[in-house]
């Protein structure tokens, strides 16, 4: 396991990875870019962060411990990254409580394909652990990153929660909260933040985070709030006043900065150490070496977007790893590697037989990019259909339902065992 890195550490080495950034892969939590058209050296981030690598091993201790089959997502090295997995798996071997957290910024009214990818392998997570989830939506953050009104943002983010409602999540086990109403209604949250602040310096906010002379002070005391649900004291109405109860964090690895910063300052204040589990980055259309980005509509699939819509982006837009003439493709094969059908289909098509039996013919030039665009198409159109069918049957009581602070409930897998 890599050793963890210090935040004056992170501070270094950040500023160099900035310094480099010229010719190397740029990601921090609002910006994601490569040169390489096959995306992101993942190997390379988890050096640079400091994280673990999902191991075999560590997939096979899983299945164990839980007595599930790895999601999809885990088993092919989507979810490729983490902190602490294997501790989260012993409490859960123990009977022993912890909880998911995870959030959502909404910088805009509909969410695209990539930002289901996490809330689809978060829900299968609390099905499988059978445990409490904290949903955070940072209005806040947008506010202050983005040319939006205030109330623009609070009205994004309402509308970001019928989708994240849509997915599925068990509202007996889930809340979701927006900054700017939850921090202003319960005060141990607030008192975790500024605990959290007096512990990080201007001088590690801006190694870690980038910030200069220019940012406003808003965006050098906003990485406290994203820390503070990694906190069980922070949801007194869930937990009561225990702060020993470690959290678990699935996330796009952009978000670790974030993180590394909340296990630099957790021991400090009493509080566990959140764990996490990194994923990879949703390509855009145009290609890998950049993610799917939602100001962008041609860059994206969006979760309202009708059948015709998904049809032409796919067609249009999704770059292609194949030959330029057909007879080029038949000879030389396609490549999987940067082909974003492809990809696609590594996020979206469960069934391994498939996947493979298709990256063999396309490698192979028996299968055009007109059929492997179809396949995901196929998949696609449903998926998303779906979806806006069960966001339509959101209602402003379901919501209330989910953002309601209350009790959630739910019962660790050995409750004898438990502390």
């Amino acid at each position: 396991m890599a050793d963890e890195k210090s935040i004056e550490q992170m501070s270094l080495n950040d500023n160099s990875a900035v310094a480099a950034s010229a010719i190397e892969d740029v990601v921090d939590p609002w910006n994601v870019s490569t040169s390489s058209a096959t995306g992101v050296d993942y190997d390379k981030l988890i050096t640079r962060f400091g994280s673990s690598k999902v191991q075999p091993a560590l997939i096979e201790r899983f299945e164990t411990v839980t007595g599930h089959r790895a999601h999809h997502l885990l088993r092919r090295g989507i979810f490729f990254s983490h902190r602490e997995f294997d501790n989260i798996l012993t409490l859960h071997e123990k009977g022993k409580p912890f909880y998911l957290y995870t959030g959502r910024g909404p910088s805009s009214e509909a969410m695209h394909i990539g930002h289901l990818i996490p809330f689809i392998f978060t829900k299968w997570l609390q099905e499988v652990f059978d445990v409490p989830l904290v949903i955070q939506l940072t209005d806040d953050e947008k506010f202050l990153w983005k040319d939006l009104k205030l109330e623009e943002c609070r009205r994004l983010a309402k509308e970001n929660i019928k989708d994240i409602i849509a997915i599925g999540f068990d509202p007996a086990k889930t809340f979701i909260f927006t900054d700017f109403d939850y921090m202003s209604s319960v005060p141990e949250f607030y008192r975790n933040v500024i605990r959290v602040q007096r512990c990080v310096t201007f001088n590690q906010a801006k190694g870690i985070f980038g910030f200069d002379d220019s940012s406003c002070i808003g965006k050098i005391a906003f990485p406290a709030i994203q820390a503070v649900p990694s906190f069980s004291s922070s949801f007194p109405h869930i937990f009561g006043d225990k702060k020993d109860i470690q959290c678990l964090i699935p996330c796009a690895i952009d978000q670790d900065p974030y993180f590394r910063m909340t296990r630099d300052v957790a021991p400090r204040l009493g509080f566990r150490k959140p764990a996490l589990l990194h994923s990879t980055f949703f390509p855009a259309l145009q290609g890998a070496q950049t993610k799917m980005s939602a100001s962008d509509p041609n860059s994206s699939i969006g979760l309202t977007d009708t059948d015709k819509q998904i049809k032409t982006k796919i067609n249009k837009y999704a770059f292609s790893g194949g030959g330029a003439t057909t007879e080029e493709h038949r000879e030389k094969g396609g490549n999987c590697d940067v082909d974003i059908s492809y990809q696609y289909l590594t996020f979206l098509l469960e069934d391994d037989e498939r996947l493979e039996q298709i990256r063999k013919d396309y490698t192979s030039g028996e299968l055009l990019t007109g059929y492997l665009k179809k396949e995901l198409i196929e998949i696609l159109q449903p998926l998303i259909g779906a979806h806006r069918e069960r966001r339509k049957a959101v209602t402003d009581e379901t919501v209330k339902e989910f953002t309601t602070p209350r009790k959630l409930n739910y019962t660790p897998s050995n409750p004898t065992a438990a502390s």
